[in-house]
């Protein structure tokens, strides 16, 4: 019989986090450890009795060294997620995102964890016309939010070199999903579109709708983390779809998913918003056999149908 694996998720009771946790429940021992500025309890709900969850935040070392013990691997997904959020408060962006980081690596170092993956973001690449995003090109960040994920890379890149940690970052594309809230005032584009069309209302586009963003569902971003994990790869990869579609079409889709049809409604462009995306990720399938078996369309029913039945 295989031991268990201990494993440590990081802003686990939030989106992505908490359904790292649920793939990893049961078959391991797993620890969540969340504040629960963004996260919420709720998204630990259908399998909380499988984890431990530790209510504290990452920025406390004691905290971390603490629940790091024994750890075979940690999946660092605890941050402010927001570009907005950080282009209003920068000092708690930096506080959560860079200090954060390096408190779970110190803690990792010290308690002798195999490997960390990191939750890093396509906001790195700002808005440079290149497309596709190759995680060879210089980062050009447009928000405090991309600067510190920059930094938890480039930390993440010295502790592996320093110390002999194995260390990845997995630079997310624009992910959806179940759980995703739609009521923050920097909410992602789609649980906004889905519950504002599910009531009848017109979805709001930032733009004229051309914009275009490589949309990645939550269960194929569960299956890079897992990948990552298990493999010996380290440095950085983009996950993600290799396609780009835009905010117009995501729109027309839901309302075709959700038999809804209303008029968008459009407003100014906001500030630090990137124009278009679009990934290249071979990288990431040569180096741990990354493929999405998801597409848009049908990742967007698995979450409309959650959204309509959560």
């Amino acid at each position: 019989m295989v031991d268990k694996m201990k494993y440590i998720v990081t802003g686990g009771a939030g989106f992505i986090g908490s359904h790292i946790a649920e793939t990893l429940a049961g078959k391991n021992e797993v620890i969540v450890i969340d504040d629960l500025t963004t996260g919420t309890m709720q998204n630990l709900h259908d399998f909380q009795k499988s984890i431990q969850c530790v209510h504290g935040s990452i920025t406390n070392l004691p905290l971390m060294r603490e629940i790091c013990a024994d750890a075979d691997g940690i999946f660092h997904e605890a941050a402010i997620p927001s570009v907005p959020r950080s282009i209003k408060n920068p000092l708690a962006t930096n506080e959560a995102n860079v200090t954060g980081t390096l408190n779970v690596l110190i803690a990792a170092r010290e308690c002798g964890v195999r490997k960390i993956v990191f939750a890093s973001s396509s906001s790195v690449y700002g808005d440079t016309p290149v497309l596709p995003k190759r995680e060879d090109m210089e980062p050009r960040p447009l928000s405090p939010y991309a600067v510190s994920k920059i930094a938890g890379e480039q930390y993440m890149k010295v502790f592996g070199n320093l110390y002999g940690m194995k260390t990845v970052a997995l630079r997310y594309f624009n992910v959806f999903g179940p759980r995703q809230d739609p009521n923050s005032n920097y909410a992602a584009v789609i649980p906004k579109f889905i519950t504002r069309i599910l009531k009848h209302q017109s979805p709001v586009i930032f733009g004229d709708g051309s914009q275009t963003r490589d949309f990645t569902y939550v269960k194929d971003v569960v299956q890079a983390n897992l990948l990552a994990m298990e493999s010996d790869a380290e440095g950085v990869y983009n996950i993600a779809y290799n396609q780009r579609t835009d905010l117009n079409t995501v729109a027309q889709l839901i309302m075709e998913i959700t038999g809804k049809q209303v008029p968008i409604l459009y407003e100014s462009k906001r500030a630090g918003d990137v124009r278009d995306s679009l990934a290249d990720i071979t990288r990431a399938t040569h180096a741990f056999n990354y493929k999405p078996k998801y597409t848009l369309k049908t990742g967007l029913e698995e979450t409309v149908q959650w959204f309509m039945n959560p």
